[in-house]
């Protein structure tokens, strides 16, 4: 377990090194929600939501998405590939704890830092705003790290196929921005027209929205189903070849 811990420390000083992802994990999030929170106020709208909610108490729980979206597609493909090109893979491989360590100290990083970027937007929408949510926590927090984990498991195979880190960035940017506007984390869907509306129930993206934000305004598990089983199939998929596919040098 000391093992692992240092592992998880240096990993965590890496990672906060890396600055694209930092920003984009907990910076960004809290920053739209403020731009748009501002503008539009956190006034309950039925009308456009189809529940007593506002602006800020919808968005929250879509910018989760933005939040595991950043960390899987930029933070772990840049972090993996700078680490590889550096040699620090190599040196990982030749200490005497097992490889299953260095996986486990990271996922932990990646699932904190995930964690904490969600705590910093709640919290702001709760000071500022007067954020108000249906469901119950434990939930939300489950489908959180279930989203992150199916997520985290498609950064790995996009870590395991890319020459470098540069065009890692390049891959996680091309990949996460297009979603992030297309899946309603970004923007809501009721404002896109109907043809792009239709494009979200192919993106993977669209399902974490739809889970977290639907457990966010009181719906059931039993209501979800189609979101969990997508992302419960991108996890075993995005595992499988991840694992096959992954270089160390």
């Amino acid at each position: 377990m000391r093992g692992i811990g240092k592992f998880f420390l240096m990993q965590f000083k890496l990672y906060l090194r890396e600055p694209v992802a930092f920003f984009f994990s907990l910076a960004y999030p809290v920053l739209l929600l403020l731009l748009f929170g501002f503008i539009y106020g956190n006034q309950p709208a039925p009308e456009f939501w189809g529940r007593n909610f506002g602006t800020v108490d919808a968005s929250v729980p879509a910018y989760a998405a933005i939040i595991v979206g950043t960390v899987a597609l930029m933070g772990i493909p840049i972090d993996t590939a700078t680490n590889r090109e550096t040699g620090v893979l190599r040196r990982y491989r030749a200490t005497p704890l097992h490889p299953v360590a260095y996986l486990i100290a990271s996922l932990a990083v990646y699932l904190v830092i995930a964690l904490f970027g969600m705590v910093l937007l709640v919290l702001t929408g709760k000071l500022v705003f007067g954020l108000r949510m249906e469901g119950s926590w434990l939930s939300i927090l489950v489908a959180f790290v279930l989203s992150a984990f199916s997520f985290f498991s498609v950064g790995y195979l996009i870590a395991s196929v890319v020459p470098t880190s540069r065009i890692a960035q390049a891959v996680g940017m091309v990949i996460f921005f297009p979603m992030m506007f297309l899946s309603g984390a970004g923007l809501p869907l009721q404002i896109l027209p109907e043809g792009l509306q239709k494009v979200s129930d192919f993106l993977p993206m669209s399902y974490v929205v739809r889970l977290i934000q639907g457990l966010w305004f009181g719906d059931t598990w039993a209501d979800l189903w189609m979101p969990v089983l997508v992302l419960a199939g991108m996890l075993v998929v995005g595992t499988s070849l991840s694992s096959r596919l992954f270089r160390w040098e």
